[in-house]
């Protein structure tokens, strides 16, 4: 029997003669329905319609669907010292993408930002030997595809190596999570956000939504927490969730002046803040 594949969000469902009645996560109100209803496409079908690239985004492999599908996403390969760990997910994998990232040292770990991203998450799993795939229980609810090698993982952090850590800061989903890579960006370390700080279109700032498709913008108590959770860490670049969505070097700061910039945005404060990493910090 098929395995189903949400059109609006990506994420998979089990295998059934028929498609699922609905979506649990585009229900929600962070997500939405499609306008023509909810619809599903067979595995096989997605990938009649969509192949699987792969190419360097800033020093990280990047992996994703063309055309774009869904929520349009890419993934990422962080290396490991035996093999790569692949953060956020996409709603497919090909033999031919498959055996790119085994020709890169093969996964060894799976981590997912928060729901909107959990995609395949089973079949690339599966592909590399049921690899572990790390997911904050808090977000439990969400899977839509159990599956034996989640690894609910609970508290505040969750260390996959020395190098690399989980972080849940929350904000966009109760179980919200970034990556920390503390050997990336040559060295000066980076932190992998997904949406959950959004890298802006001048690339110069994130920042931060409850809801993006419903433009609801995230509490100040939020984005404080989130702010609070990273700014103990090194990091001198963000990789957002798309293509080309990152902070290439200064991204620290450019974090914390965000964070004022944001405050100030939904306080309804009349004047420019000012943007500097010093009075960004100090003012949280």
């Amino acid at each position: 029997m098929p395995l189903w594949t949400c059109e609006t969000c990506g994420a998979q469902f089990p295998d059934g003669e028929n498609p699922p009645t609905s979506c649990q996560i585009c229900e929600d109100e962070r997500q939405y329905v499609g306008w023509k209803g909810q619809t599903f496409l067979t595995r096989e079908a997605l990938s009649e319609r969509h192949r699987m690239v792969w190419r360097d985004d800033l020093g990280l492999t990047g992996i994703a669907l063309e055309p774009s599908f869904a929520i349009g996403q890419r993934a990422l390969l962080v290396p490991l010292a035996d093999g790569c760990l692949m953060w956020d997910c996409v709603p497919l994998a090909t033999p031919e993408a498959i055996a790119h990232v085994r020709s890169r040292g093969g996964l060894k770990a799976i981590a997912i930002s928060h729901p909107h991203y959990y995609g395949a998450l089973a079949d690339w799993s599966e592909a590399f030997g049921e690899v572990p795939v790390y997911l904050h229980a808090d977000d439990r609810q969400w899977v839509t595809r159990p599956y034996a090698s989640i690894v609910h993982w609970t508290g505040e952090s969750h260390r996959i190596s020395d190098d690399v850590l989980l972080l849940r800061t929350g904000g966009h989903f109760a179980g919200a999570t970034m990556l920390h890579h503390a050997s990336g960006a040559e060295g000066r370390g980076a932190l992998l956000t997904g949406d959950i700080a959004q890298v802006t279109m001048d690339r110069r700032f994130v920042s931060f939504m409850y809801s993006y498709p419903n433009y609801t913008p995230l509490n100040a108590a939020a984005v404080r927490r989130i702010a609070a959770a990273v700014e103990p860490l090194a990091f001198d670049r963000i990789y957002g969730a798309w293509w080309g969505r990152n902070i290439a070097a200064g991204a620290k700061a450019a974090f914390a002046a965000s964070v004022a910039r944001y405050l100030a945005a939904i306080a309804g404060a009349g004047s420019r803040p000012d943007l500097s990493c010093s009075s960004a910090i100090n003012g949280l």
